[in-house]
């Protein structure tokens, strides 16, 4: 019995090869037998990497999405289907926890940059942490400012942490910070890259 002439009362009887080639006839009821026969391996597997069942789910779901509309990437000669299920399941896992990852590192910097009633100077200055411009500006400040700034949107820290790695109260390096940027910026004007927006 192939894959093609299988019934649906049948599939339970078929191999994965078979079935696989079923779903490559649109056989929907043969990926839910393969389903039924590696989902519970594959969600296992996706839980204790990510470690939320939601996002396990969301995991599997692309795993068997994606043998759905490529069975053909699965080759039988290599391997079982269950083997290859879970190895695309660990790599769809990674993938999300550092996608994750980074989405909240994105987050946590954009609401540190929104602090203080949304002072815009400090996402221009975080756009152009890599301009030599900055660089230069950075020299014409006090130490205590320049590492206060450094630390805070070079570094990625919060005024917190950069507190307790410079010794310093919390107000002390907010107020080293916003002197530091007033600095920085009249020190950018000079160097022509232009009028800083005010709001």
């Amino acid at each position: 019995m192939d894959g093609a002439r299988a019934t649906t009362e049948g599939l339970g009887l078929a191999s994965d090869a078979q079935l696989v080639i079923a779903i490559a006839r649109y056989r929907e009821a043969a990926l839910a037998e393969i389903y039924r026969r590696h989902g519970g391996a594959a969600f296992g597997l996706a839980r204790r990497i990510v470690g939320e069942r939601t996002l396990a789910e969301e995991v599997v779901q692309e795993v068997f999405l994606r043998l759905w509309n490529q069975p053909d990437r699965f080759d039988s000669e290599r391997g079982s289907l269950r083997s290859y299920l879970l190895a695309q399941t660990h790599g769809r896992s990674v993938d999300l926890i550092r996608s994750e990852a980074a989405r909240r590192a994105r987050e946590e910097r954009e609401a540190f940059l929104a602090t203080d009633g949304g002072y815009d100077l400090e996402r221009e200055v975080w756009d152009l942490t890599q301009a030599e411009h900055v660089r230069e500006a950075l020299t014409q400040l006090s130490d205590g400012e320049r590492s206060a700034i450094e630390l805070a949107y070079f570094g990625g820290h919060t005024y917190r942490e950069v507190a307790v790695l410079l010794g310093e109260p919390e107000g002390t390096v907010k107020s080293r910070i916003r002197s530091g940027l007033t600095r920085l910026r009249g020190a950018l004007v000079e160097t022509g890259i232009g009028a800083w927006r005010e709001h």
